[in-house]
């Protein structure tokens, strides 16, 4: 069975020391040899040694640029040089697995003893570092005798080991560290400060769109309302030209009597009367009194109104002169 400190292992790294792992790898990003990011804000140092001076800006010769630092060059027979093939599993650790081999290589007491190493490469198990060991008091010696120095924060001091320098630490080099770290913290402000004025700038974009919704959404409604509005009206005109057209077809199937009543009472003149009119529909029929009732009937079938007329009979009334017809009507369709 698997040991439970296992389960927080994945692909050899301890899952619950993640923050540090991030930690080591933004500090190596930032501050390693090979940092991009150190070899454009690192400053150029002028390097003085035995047979001459050279300029050199993140830890490579460089032939032309304007030096702020001042680094002294240590003769080898100051400087106790050890290469080191370290695990790469111990590279998070790489500060406290170098002070234990400083502790168990130095020739010299604890509080004599000054360090500092570089790292050459790297490969898929191991990385190669050069380690360089000098005593306090020697170097200062040197440094009082050849440059007349004798404060040990006056100048960086180097070793170089096959061509390659190592920065020797408690000396100078601290105060270019605190330049580049100033310089780190500019450009994060500037980074920051950019990032911010580009999260305000797609705020206002973001709000301006926002607006400019807004106000389609707005203009929608309104459309959507007169809309609305315009398709109540239509709807209201529609019932209402259906309702005009029930009447018309109402009043096509069922004429109005008082019309066909009075078209007669225009016809018939002040000789004939009407006794009895009867309507159904289309059809009427007519019962009346005339002298002629023949003058009648023709004047009758003259009309474009009346369709059919069709004669049901005259018969004369006693001595009176008058004569009885009784009539039977179709009216013409009227257009819808």
């Amino acid at each position: 069975m698997l040991d439970n400190t296992q389960q927080w292992y994945l692909f050899g790294y301890d899952m619950r020391r993640i923050g540090h792992h991030w930690q080591v790898a933004w500090a190596e990003f930032l501050w390693g040899d090979r940092s991009p990011v150190r070899a454009r804000l690192d400053d150029v140092v002028r390097l003085q040694g035995e047979t001459g001076t050279a300029l050199y800006h993140a830890g490579h010769p460089v032939s032309a640029g304007e030096a702020s630092c001042e680094a002294v060059l240590l003769p080898d027979e100051l400087v106790l040089f050890k290469p080191l093939a370290v695990p790469r599993a111990a590279e998070d650790e790489l500060d406290s697995v170098m002070a234990l081999e400083v502790m168990a290589n130095s020739p010299f007491p604890a509080d004599d003893t000054a360090a500092g190493w570089t790292l050459l490469g790297r490969d898929e198990k191991h990385l190669r570092l050069q380690l360089a060991i000098v005593s306090n008091s020697a170097v200062m010696r040197y440094l009082g005798s050849r440059y007349d120095l004798h404060d040990p924060h006056a100048r960086e001091v180097w070793a170089m080991a096959a061509e390659q320098p190592v920065v020797l630490r408690g000396f100078g080099e601290s105060r270019r560290l605190q330049r580049y770290q100033r310089r780190l913290l500019r450009m994060a402000g500037w980074l920051g400060a950019s990032l911010l004025t580009l999260l305000l700038i797609l705020a206002l974009l973001a709000g301006g769109k926002y607006l400019q919704l807004q106000q389609y959404q707005a203009l929608a409604d309104t459309v959507q309302q007169e809309a609305a509005d315009v398709i109540g009206l239509r709807e209201s005109l529609s019932a209402a030209n259906q309702t005009v057209a029930g009447v018309n077809e109402l009043l096509n199937e069922f004429p109005n009597p008082h019309v066909e009543l009075a078209r007669l009472t225009r016809l018939l003149g002040d000789d004939a009367y009407i006794a009895q009119l009867t309507m159904r529909g289309q059809e009427l029929r007519l019962r009346g009194r005339a002298a002629n009732a023949a003058g009648v009937m023709e004047e009758l079938i003259r009309q474009e109104a009346f369709a059919v007329v069709t004669d049901q009979g005259i018969t004369k009334v006693g001595d009176t002169g008058l004569e009885q017809f009784n009539v039977s009507i179709q009216l013409q369709d009227r257009a819808p």
